[in-house]
């Protein structure tokens, strides 16, 4: 018998509507880039975005980006959502007609969404010929984040809850037992899950938090160079995290008010955060999508968890778990520490690559995620 997704998966096309756009396009027009200072014309120094970048890409996302080509491109997945409690869940499903396909659950983090993992749906569904695939990809966008809606607005919203709503979206799609891969915010999702849920049976990952400092005589060539680079992150790269954690509240009305700000407040993200910088259309589509959902303040909830109150720790990693080291990750994953905190399995070294794995090196990642389930399963076959 083949996998059907259930009635409650609704078929969901994407249309942002031509008032919307225009409103839009009225309102980056008018609206203007503050003057030149010394800091903003520094290239190589790193003061935050550019004069040059946000007023090139503002006339780029004006006259050269095209919303409808990508909602296009957006919309040839299968797109579906489903409400589960209070949240409706947008997701991108690739389901095969296996009956034994493994079902993999990928989720992204800040200030990305689902689009990071498209490169990579495009690339299995090459390699796969669409739905012969012997594995399901669900890819969600999560509680909070552009085509899912957030919690409400009576209590408060944390990543238990988000951690809860991914496991009933993958139980009802009928799969009791899957395998969950994230980076940034999906990590933590992952860290949580797999210890409070008997249905997912491995975790792997592209970031990695942990108290452990490293010991510098333990790590190899290029994780000392990593280790280096994420230290002078947290020194002067951390600010956007502490306005998060501490006024969401302020930061969301100045964020969500206009397109230009936005697109400096996360552009600056995918031209820092990356080793390659993603292509302008795409920066740009995941800027549009935040601006068009008005999910920036819906987002940023994750963030309090740093900032206000006690911080808990995350729990013991104990299911197999595997990795993948991209050197400009903000939090590489040191192998000796990840072999003393978790049950890992496999380990995947990359000379390149950023932050925004899925985006950057679709096809590194696939074949670590692709070998670590090979490992988690009879070969690859049957969890």
């Amino acid at each position: 018998m083949t996998y059907t997704p259930p009635s409650s998966a609704r078929p969901f096309t994407l249309h942002i509507s031509d008032q919307e756009l225009s409103e839009w396009r009225q309102l980056l027009e008018l609206s203007k880039l503050g003057p030149k200072t010394y800091e903003n014309q520094q290239e190589k120094e790193n003061f935050g975005v550019t004069y040059k970048w946000l007023s090139d890409t503002k006339d780029y996302w004006l006259n050269n980006h095209s919303w409808r080509a990508q909602e296009s491109h957006i919309n040839s997945f299968p797109n579906y959502k489903m409400t589960i409690g209070e949240i409706d869940v947008h997701f991108v499903g690739l389901f095969s007609r296996k009956k034994d396909a493994i079902p993999i659950l990928f989720m992204h983090g800040w200030p990305g969404s689902f689009i990071e993992f498209i490169p990579m749906l495009e690339q299995l569904q090459k390699r796969y010929k669409g739905r012969e695939s012997p594995y399901h990809i669900v890819v969600p966008s999560l509680p909070g984040y552009t085509l899912s809606s957030g919690g409400p607005l009576e209590r408060d919203w944390t990543l238990k809850d988000s951690a809860e709503i991914m496991e009933k979206l993958m139980r009802n799609l009928g799969f009791d037992k899957y395998i969950v891969q994230g980076g940034d915010v999906g990590s933590i999702l992952c860290r949580l899950m797999a210890p409070s849920y008997e249905s997912v049976v491995g975790v792997h990952l592209n970031m990695y938090t942990t108290q452990t400092e490293p010991q510098r005589e333990k790590l190899s060539d290029i994780e000392t160079k990593a280790f280096d680079r994420a230290l002078e992150w947290r020194n002067i790269g951390t600010a956007y995290a502490q306005e998060h954690g501490t006024r969401p509240s302020t930061i969301g009305h100045v964020l969500s008010s206009n397109p230009l700000a936005l697109l400096a407040w996360i552009g600056e993200k995918f031209l820092e955060w990356t080793d390659e910088t993603p292509p302008l259309d795409t920066i740009l589509t995941n800027v549009s999508l935040y601006y068009f959902t008005g999910s920036f303040p819906r987002s940023i909830y994750p963030y309090r968890a740093l900032f206000r109150g006690t911080r808990e720790p995350l729990p013991p990693l104990t299911k197999p778990t595997g990795y993948s080291f991209f050197p400009m990750e903000l939090f590489p994953g040191i192998r000796y520490i990840i072999e003393n905190e978790t049950n890992l399995v496999s380990y995947g070294v990359h000379e390149r690559g950023g932050h925004f794995a899925a985006l950057e090196k679709p096809e590194d990642l696939w074949a670590d995620v692709e070998d670590f389930v090979s490992k988690v399963t009879e070969g690859g076959s049957k969890l």
